[in-house]
């Protein structure tokens, strides 16, 4: 489980953060999404215990990072962006060096970390050098690495940046069956597949929480006005019969019978609602022509939420933000003042 309160950070007169408060249940994989320079770095370097929070609190896996840091670190695996690996180790002296920085008991540790080989892919390039490897190898090593210890909690940034199309699919099913058995906080810029991934989203903009949304349904706290998520289905088939299977799947809410099929209203995961849908319009004796959603896609909130198309055409000025809202750090200032990298 990750909690966060009203997290703050500042770099002298920048904020980086303004009160980000947000909660991933326990096994649940939940995206952290934002533009450059929205806060997304600092989130994870905070809830790593790499980086002291101004103010607010965090907690992973039950334990405070300001009270607790040492067993909030122990319960954390870190997979960064851009993995740093000693290039004149190989992948198993690199694993069993964390290993024994994590302090993972020697006895079992052989089997444990030959395990991880084999969940990341790396067994055929166990004794190949560290600096040797391509792209793809650098992540699942990086992936690798932050398993060890079996940590509860796991945050990923942008795990699948720089991957070939294979490679990318390689690094989401290992992300995909992590489901359920730990808790997993990631970054993307892929939108697609936090969609795919993630059943909970939570967007930043300028170091605030601007919506948080669970899988392709909006969530509580998405933006007002914002029109529900509904799916479009169409079938050869008696209509009716088939309209009232579907209003039985668990989370719809209503079907509305058109000339060619239905277009239904859900409330919840869509990603685990549509393989329902479909199978309700082949068990009602319906043969399924089509199925696509309507309603606004995570880009389209993703964009609407951040701003990001009014910030093309005619940037907001600086003034216009509140106080407590997150300023642009100086062009010359550290990379960390921006609360992200600036790539």
């Amino acid at each position: 489980m990750i909690e966060v309160k009203g997290l703050t950070r500042r770099y002298g007169a920048v904020t980086a953060l303004a009160g980000v408060s947000f909660r991933v249940e326990s096994g649940q994989i939940a995206g952290l999404l934002g533009p450059n320079g929205a806060g997304k770095s600092t989130v994870m370097k905070i809830l790593t215990g790499s980086l002291a929070a101004s103010g607010g609190s965090a907690m992973v896996a039950g334990r405070d990072l300001a009270s607790e840091p040492l067993a909030a670190r122990r319960a954390v695996g870190f997979m960064p962006e851009h993995v740093a690996l000693p290039g004149d180790e190989s992948v198993w002296s690199m694993l069993e060096f964390v290993a024994d920085l994590k302090g993972v008991p020697r006895d079992g540790r052989v089997a444990r970390l030959e395990e991880l080989l084999v969940q990341t892919g790396l067994q055929d390039v166990r004794h190949r050098l560290s600096g040797r490897l391509s792209h793809g190898f650098r992540k699942r090593l990086g992936l690798a690495q932050a398993l060890v210890g079996d940590p509860p909690v796991l945050v990923l940034d942008e795990p699948t940046s720089g991957l070939d199309p294979n490679q990318i699919v390689g690094i989401r099913e290992l992300i995909r069956g992590m489901r359920g058995q730990r808790t997993v906080l990631m970054s993307s810029h892929i939108l697609s597949e936090v969609s795919a991934l993630c059943e909970r989203v939570v967007i930043l903009d300028r170091g605030c929480v601007v919506a948080e949304r669970s899988g392709d349904g909006l969530g509580d706290g998405a933006a007002a006005g914002a029109s529900a998520r509904k799916v479009v289905l169409s079938w050869d088939g008696d209509r009716a019969l088939v309209a009232a299977a579907l209003a039985r799947v668990a989370g719809v809410d209503d079907v509305v019978i058109t000339e060619t099929g239905a277009e239904v209203s859900i409330a919840g995961n869509a990603v685990e609602i549509r393989p329902r849908l479909v199978e309700s319009v082949l068990q009602a004796g319906g043969q399924l022509q089509n199925i696509h959603d309507k309603g606004p896609s995570l880009e389209d909130l993703f964009l609407s939420l951040t701003g990001a198309k009014g910030h093309a055409s005619a940037p907001a000025a600086p003034a216009a933000a509140p106080a407590d809202t997150v300023a642009e750090a100086p062009a010359d200032g550290p990379a960390d003042d921006r609360g992200e990298d600036p790539a």
